[in-house]
């Protein structure tokens, strides 16, 4: 008998989250095994976990079966290989290079400061707004700008410490800081070129579904990585194999933290697609929250009063960022 769609969509929430949590907490463990952000291995890291999406997408189409959907205890979907042109793939090339460079910049932020990172992060409708604005003629309602300085706000009064001597001054981490920022502004890119792409009634029909959409765009994140990786820390490759053969923390904590990266986001795919803009935006926010309290547990790190009540803040914003315009149409609406 199968399980009630209403409870299926349930369980997805629950592994959805629960999947997010514990990709952080295994990425920590995955740059703790290298030594830290101060080992000049986090794009190794980071390609590396693109390749164990890449390797699970592959191995997806050999069985020809997706099993996330045992998640709710329903029955795996068919997952076929794309019948892709080569003209679709170079079209996808744009997706691929802007989800490498959002991961590699996460992986870089979260290296620096899991916590200060995560609130960053939180930051991203602010820059997925210029994105569209500048790049795509598409600016956020008025309603939506309003919301953009609570954002802002809120990471920046995370950002200040008070002083033994009195008053506050600026002390975050520089790294989470900067790379939060592009990986906000590369995520802005890759949602935009990502739904501009399935606009297309061809490609969306030869890709077969959005699972095999994002099986190639996370093939194309790992390919576009490589050189990268080696280009910045090629030198250190070998030293990163020789510690991959021997660590069984970084063994574990690496292929753990790919496989959560690609089932949590295929899960907030899933979830996203069968609710509304409203439970959607609130699931986020949740995340939001959950993720930021559950690495606080890991790291022993306490959050400051400041990245509390700042985190409260732009998270708040976020939320209200997501809603707005519905409430203020469903406000209209009941007025008409």
């Amino acid at each position: 008998m199968a399980v009630p769609d209403k409870v299926a969509l349930g369980l997805f929430f629950f592994w959805w989250y629960a999947g997010n949590t514990k990709y952080n907490e295994y990425n920590k463990g995955a740059l703790d095994a290298v030594g830290g952000k101060t080992a000049g291995m986090t794009m190794t890291v980071s390609t590396m976990q693109l390749g164990v999406c890449a390797l699970y997408a592959l191995i997806l189409w050999v069985v020809g079966l997706n099993p996330v959907k045992l998640c709710g205890f329903q029955a795996p979907d068919k997952q076929a290989l794309p019948k892709s042109t080569k003209d679709d793939i170079i079209k996808t090339v744009p997706v691929g290079f802007c989800a490498a460079a959002a991961h590699s910049s996460s992986v870089f932020a979260l290296g620096g400061d899991p916590l200060f990172g995560q609130i960053v992060k939180a930051g991203e409708p602010v820059m997925s707004a210029i994105v569209n604005t500048l790049f795509y003629g598409k600016p956020p309602s008025i309603l939506k700008a309003a919301c953009l300085p609570i954002i802002v706000g809120g990471v920046m009064f995370a950002s200040l410490k008070k002083q033994a001597e009195g008053g506050y001054a600026l002390k975050f981490d520089m790294t989470a800081l900067q790379f939060g920022l592009l990986a906000n502004c590369f995520a802005a890119f890759k949602g935009s070129e990502s739904k501009k792409l399935m606009t297309d009634p061809g490609i969306k029909k030869r890709y077969g579904g959005v699972g095999n959409q994002y099986a190639v765009t996370e093939i194309l994140a790992f390919l576009i990585s490589l050189p990268v990786m080696f280009l910045t820390e090629g030198a250190k490759f070998g030293e990163f194999v020789e510690l991959f053969k021997t660590s069984s923390d970084l063994q574990f904590n690496l292929v753990m933290s790919g496989m959560m990266f690609y089932l949590y986001n295929e899960l907030a795919t899933m979830t996203i697609k069968a609710t509304g803009a409203v439970t959607a935006s609130v699931a986020n926010t949740a995340k939001r929250v959950i993720v930021l309290v559950y690495m606080a547990m890991v790291t022993g790190k306490a959050l400051t009063d400041e990245q509390k009540i700042g985190a409260a803040v732009a998270i708040g914003g976020v939320l209200l960022y997501s809603v707005i315009d519905d409430l203020f149409s469903s406000k209209k609406t009941k007025t008409k």
